[in-house]
């Protein structure tokens, strides 16, 4: 729901819908016959390939395509491996995909379990990266890495989605033991639960300080918790990382509580499935699952034209396939009928004004997505704060003439980092 002032005086507020009682549809997605998982491919010192089509892998095997791997996946499924090949993922995103055909009869692994009885870092990088939520272990194992505030998002970043709310309602035992687990291991005890100011209440019985966003769009992006709770405003180029606050979703932390309960890493994870009527779904998926089985235990189904969307309708990245697999850090599905996608047009700004009122940073996008269009990457960095932007969505949804501009923010980042890789390669 939107509403603004006639004379544009105050910027145009768009309220998170209630997702209170998305519950009460929650599904359970049948195991996928044949399952696929995503690695990103990273620098690697070793020839040697840990993965052969043919080979037999078990629920909860760690999938490493080297020895020395940073990145790898974790079976939810036991079989064999059917295939294996380069995958393109968003903007550039460089995967290898490890197809399994799942079997008959499930077979576990214990590796995670030898390991298990003293929670560590070191173990809970080596192998609960690729939780549900994805915690991103790696990143307090980084020399100096001068973080010192936790941030626990029980708020849904995007419109429509309710999966961490999910967390927050079912997995309050299990939230609370990976809380408690997180400052074991990283020795960092200042702990904040962030929630929708309207789900304020019971949470005592946790380790951790609460704290309210509000319910207007995007209250709840990292930026603007930070601004918000926390008094610290993000320089642009900078994270919230470089400020020392690392944010963790409470799904993937709720994960970590029960994979150190049950000794085994957790591969269910909850995803919001949007409609093309608009209304919402909770399901749970493994890993690796393909959206096609997810929409179809909905009752969806996917015709020539419509557009399917990873993540919420405000900063979700369309997909080209209903075969891509629900990854880690999938927290929604949405598909909209060819009918009523909004057109989006290669056409010149008219200067209307409506993004940069709508900016929650005060970026003057107008401006700025003159030189994206015209691919002057540098100078709509350098001059016009392209890195300052949070990537909300909200000049994309009030601009009149219908100007993809997130994605034109998006493409621009992404050539500055591709850029900068290569000149520091060529160094």
């Amino acid at each position: 729901m939107k509403g603004k002032s006639f004379f544009g005086l105050i910027k145009p507020q768009i309220v998170y819908p209630s997702t209170s009682g998305i519950a009460s549809t929650l599904k359970r997605v049948a195991s996928p016959r044949r399952a696929t998982f995503l690695i990103r491919e990273t620098p690697s010192k070793s020839n040697e390939d840990l993965l052969k089509v043919g080979d037999t892998v078990k629920t909860g095997q760690k999938l490493a395509l080297t020895t020395d791997a940073a990145e790898y996946a974790v079976s939810s499924v036991s079989g064999t491996i059917s295939a294996i090949g380069p995958f393109a993922g968003d903007m550039g995103e460089s995967y290898v995909a490890v197809t399994i055909d799942a079997s008959e009869e499930p077979a576990e692994d214990n590796s995670f379990s030898a390991v298990a009885d003293e929670p560590s870092l070191e173990t809970a990088a080596a192998w609960l990266n690729a939780l549900p939520g994805s915690p991103g272990f790696q990143r307090f194992t980084t020399p100096g890495h001068g973080i010192h505030t936790l941030m626990i998002l029980g708020a849904d970043t995007d419109m429509l989605v309710g999966t961490q709310q999910q967390v927050l309602t079912a997995h309050g035992s299990a939230l609370r033991n990976g809380i408690d687990i997180l400052k074991q291991i990283t020795g960092i005890d200042q702990a904040f639960l962030v929630v929708p100011k309207d789900r304020l209440q019971g949470y005592g019985y946790l380790n951790a300080e609460v704290k309210a966003v509000d319910n207007h769009y995007p209250s709840a992006l990292p930026q603007l918790v930070m601004k918000d709770v926390l008094g610290k405003v993000v320089p642009s180029g900078s994270s919230e990382e470089d400020l020392g606050v690392a944010f963790l979703t409470a799904e993937a932390v709720a994960n970590l509580g029960t994979a150190y309960e049950t000794k085994a890493p957790p591969t269910l994870k909850y995803v919001t499935v949007i409609r093309k009527n608009g209304s919402t779904a909770l399901v749970q998926a493994d890993i690796g699952t393909p959206v096609k089985d997810i929409l179809d235990a909905c009752g969806e189904s996917v015709n020539e034209k419509d557009r399917l969307v990873l993540g919420g309708p405000m900063n979700g990245s369309a997909v080209y396939s209903d075969l891509y697999p629900v990854m880690p850090d999938t927290d929604a599905v949405m598909i909209q009928d060819r009918s009523d996608i909004s057109p989006v047009v290669d056409a010149a700004c008219i200067n209307c004004g409506e993004c940069v009122r709508a900016c929650p940073v005060n970026i003057p996008v107008n401006l700025l997505v003159r030189f994206l269009s015209a691919e002057s990457y540098d100078d709509a960095a350098d001059l016009y704060d392209l890195h300052a932007c949070i990537e909300c969505g909200l000049c994309t949804f009030v601009c009149v003439a219908r100007i993809p501009i997130s994605q034109h923010i998006r493409l621009g980042k992404h050539e500055l980092e591709r850029t900068k890789a290569v000149e520091e390669t060529n160094d």
